[in-house]
């Protein structure tokens, strides 16, 4: 992101984030936080920050690690439940600081989009108190407990540039006003370029040679430029070059890109959101590939050395059986030729000597099947040639070791020749199956987009779930919820669930004008026994009523009190019996989406395989989150594995009662 896009960023934030509260925080990578932010009566938003990359607001559904790191867990601890004050962007450098108001005072989450980027937390002394990379630098350090300073200005800030100061632009001589211009104001090439394409001054320019008049226009374009951005007359697209590639997010009109399809968005956040989707997405297939090509030809390396060696060992075997053959088919002659030379040996004469004698029965072919070669008397190593074949004898051995010597090397040429053959069909198979694996992967990462969020429904902000014959049931979470529930979205025609027991929810079946059943009722019994005060007692049972719309009010008797949450609930009450505390978790799978759901395990059964029934027990929420995580893992296919291990331990305790219970094994 260029100071331009930054500048124009900015501005959007400030209308859109600017009060929300910090929900969460989560760290997708070592570089890139989601930030979950909240505003009252609006959809929850997710603030993406990548460090030296990008900063937007994103509508998809990121995978979150499994566990959050050190990073993740410092920046929750300080500014979760904060709420964002204000958004700046430093100098009109390519830095951004969100003012987070907490109780602790006003914390700055300082993004550094230049360079290898950091994201920095400092505190209301300016002190730093954590970051996503420490280190030391020649003109500033980031480390805990130091003041925080900003980098040294990469120019002039243009926002409070004059026109005077424009003309120490002749001060760089013999350079090119457009790589003078990257050198005196904070902005980088691709709008210096643009400001000398709108006042029409040729960019290879020489700073000396410029005009009053050139400089007057490169100064107007700038302030109107700025004057877009600060004023936000936007007109966000993503470029398509003529290959039809997106090329570039821009949040206003370029004269550099006149003659490209644009495509439109209604804010720079959501162009800039779907620009990085589409380009991490052409990313991923692109390292895809070269990993497949390196990891591919790595295996047709090995695949050339073993058919080497397996020609090699082909040759051995045959050379070895052939010089054995050789050695019993002229044994006689061998043998003679041995011995007569060990015999002048004995006999007082000079290896020379032998040599000599031997060379001369070689010209005069005396012994026509058995030529001599040569003699290494040091090694007792006898060279001789038969049909054609050059191999040696060991003198010093008896001639049929020698062929059994040979035989031997045989053996173990064809024992590795068969090894080699079967290591050349297990690398053939292996090339085979990458190729089929790499395909498949490439081809999904060409459509691998994440899923955008989906805007909830007014229940999802409850505990619910739909019957098994299709009722939908809700039921409050804590005394708001329970007060919100009552008053905003209960209709005459529902019916209202409560347990026998002071510290339940109201649980209420959205009827529809329909007739409900027995087993709807059964079932939405069983859900607001199952969240009640029973569960923390470890009950096994309790009783749980209903009763009609009408009957609950929030008046009470004269001179008494109610508390948010409580109300009165007047005339006969239907009651269902002993009704079992147990419910199921369990995850929904529709192609490549997975939604955690919850509710009595009868229904959750028939909406889903996998799922855990829970009941009344001592182990605590975080362990028993990652016992029920487990277990599904173990029924899911394996294709599903990681993206149940990503299920968070927040999302899953949401459905256990008051965050304590155990797996009801059958």
């Amino acid at each position: 992101m260029t100071s331009f896009d930054i500048a124009a960023l900015v501005q959007e934030l400030n209308q859109t984030v600017k009060d929300a509260r910090i929900e969460n925080i989560y760290q997708i990578n070592q570089a890139t936080l989601v930030l979950r932010l909240h505003k009252p009566n609006q959809p929850t938003m997710q603030l993406l920050i990548e460090a030296g990359k990008r900063v937007h607001l994103t509508s998809y559904v990121l995978e979150k690690p499994f566990k959050p790191p050190a990073f993740c867990m410092a920046l929750r601890k300080f500014l979760r439940n904060g709420r964002i004050q204000d958004v700046q962007q430093h100098e009109f450098e390519r830095t951004i600081i969100f003012k987070i108001s907490t109780r602790e005072g006003v914390f700055e989450l300082i993004i550094e989009l230049f360079g290898e980027g950091n994201i920095i937390l400092v505190n209301k002394q300016g002190t730093i108190v954590t970051a996503q990379t420490h280190k030391k630098m020649r003109d500033r350090n980031i480390l805990r407990n130091e003041a925080y300073k900003h980098a040294p200005p990469s120019g002039k800030n243009p926002l409070h540039t004059s026109r005077t100061q424009m003309d120490e632009l002749k001060n760089f001589g013999q350079l090119e006003i457009v790589r003078a211009l990257t050198k005196f104001l904070s902005i980088g090439g691709p709008y210096a370029e643009e400001l000398l394409l709108r006042a029409g001054v040729d960019k290879n320019t020489r700073c000396q040679g410029l005009t009053e008049q050139q400089l007057e226009d490169v100064y107007t374009q700038l302030r109107t430029i700025l004057s877009d951005l600060t004023e936000r007359k936007l007109d966000p697209a993503i470029i398509t070059n003529t290959k039809g590639e997106w090329t570039d997010v821009s949040p206003i009109r370029l004269k550099r890109y006149e003659g490209l399809e644009r495509k439109p968005y209604k804010t720079f956040n959501e162009a800039l959101d779907e620009y990085y989707i589409q380009t991490t997405m052409l990313g991923k297939v692109l390292t895809a590939q070269k990993e497949y090509e390196r990891e591919l030809a790595k295996q047709q390396r090995m695949l050339q050395d073993q058919q080497k060696t397996i020609e090699d060992s082909k040759k051995a075997a045959e050379q070895n059986k052939r010089i054995g053959d050789l050695i019993y088919g002229h044994l006689g002659e061998l043998q003679l030729l041995v011995q007569q030379i060990l015999e002048e040996k004995q006999n007082g004469k000079s290896w020379d000597q032998i040599v000599s004698r031997l060379k001369e029965e070689k010209l005069a072919q005396r012994i026509p099947a058995v030529y001599f070669g040569s003699l290494d008397s040091k090694r007792m190593i006898l060279n001789v040639s038969i049909e054609e074949t050059v191999f040696s004898i060991k003198i010093d051995r008896s001639i049929q070791a020698n062929a059994a010597e040979h035989y031997e090397r045989m053996k173990k040429a064809e024992r590795k020749l068969e090894g080699s053959e079967k290591a050349l069909r297990e690398t053939q198979n292996r090339i085979h199956e990458l190729q089929k694996q790499w395909t498949e992967r490439i081809e999904e990462a060409r459509t691998e987009t994440p899923p955008k969020h989906v805007k909830r429904a007014w229940y999802e902000k409850f505990r619910w779930f739909y019957s098994s014959d299709g009722f939908l049931v809700v039921g409050g979470t804590d005394a708001i919820t329970n007060e919100i529930l009552i008053k905003k979205h209960l209709e005459p025609q529902d019916i209202v669930f409560h347990a026998d027991i002071v510290g339940a929810p109201f649980v209420v079946v959205k009827t529809q004008g329909r007739a409900p059943s027995e087993q709807v009722i059964q079932e939405a019994a069983q859900f607001a026994a199952s969240y009640s005060r029973a569960w923390r007692e470890m009950l096994s049972a309790i009783d749980v009523y209903w009763v009609h719309p009408h009957q609950v009010r929030k008046t009470p008797p004269h001179g008494q009190f109610l508390e948010k949450g409580s109300f009165i609930i007047q005339g006969t009450k239907n009651y269902v019996r002993s009704v079992p505390l147990r419910i199921g978790i369990g995850v929904l799978l529709e192609k490549e989406y997975l939604t955690v759901v919850g509710g009595p395990a009868k229904t959750i059964s028939k909406q889903t395989n996998l799922y855990v029934e829970l009941v009344p027990g001592k182990q605590e929420g975080s362990a028993l989150a990652k016992q029920v995580r487990g277990l599904l893992v173990e029924k899911a296919s394996k294709n599903w594995h990681q993206k149940i291990l990503a299920v968070s331990n927040e999302e899953l305790r949401g459905f256990v009662p008051f965050g304590k219970g155990e797996v009801a094994f059958k």
